[in-house]
């Protein structure tokens, strides 16, 4: 049974208090210290806000974020390979493991045995995986649409390079 929810019924997230400072650091004479802090509080607060209608949707269902990161990336890379997606995820199989299994059982990831090497084990989604996939991800798809429409074209691309080359720095 597919449920539907109307993304207007969810909290709008513009009443939540972000508590963010958009103060030119330039006219306060900002130490690099308190410029850096207010990146991090921004990358928080924007995180809680794109994160906020999921987890609460998550947490119906007695799920978690992981959870919802298991469901996005299955939809992006169909039939891949546990150690696939372990890969991409840049997690550990113990990691993996219990939110996986989780999924499984659930009926929410389809688990098969690769046709070529039996030792293989690939994921798709069921079609009650992809329904809430498409839920929650629709969610911050929205956002990030209504944000980056605000923002314009130029902004939005120098939030990607950032977030890329955050991204790509990763020390383990």
């Amino acid at each position: 049974m597919a449920i539907k929810v109307n993304i207007d019924d969810i909290l709008d997230l513009n009443q939540i208090d972000y508590n963010v400072n958009t103060i030119d650091s330039l006219s306060l004479k900002m130490t690099r210290k308190d410029e850096l802090n207010l990146a991090l509080e921004s990358m928080y607060f924007g995180f809680r806000a794109m994160t906020y209608r999921p987890d609460q949707r998550l947490a119906q269902l007695g799920l978690a974020r992981v959870h919802h990161r298991l469901l996005y990336f299955i939809a992006r890379h169909p039939h891949c390979s546990i150690n696939e997606l372990l890969q991409i995820m840049h997690i550990s199989k113990q990691y993996l493991h219990r939110p996986l299994r989780q999924m499984i059982e659930q009926g929410y990831i389809l688990q098969q045995t690769d046709g070529a090497d039996r030792r293989v084990r690939r994921l798709d989604l069921t079609a009650k995986g992809g329904e809430l996939e498409y839920e929650l991800t629709e969610v911050q798809r929205k956002r990030f649409n209504k944000v980056f429409r605000t923002a314009g074209p130029v902004k939005e691309k120098h939030w990607r390079e950032v977030m890329a080359m955050l991204g790509e720095q990763i020390e383990f």
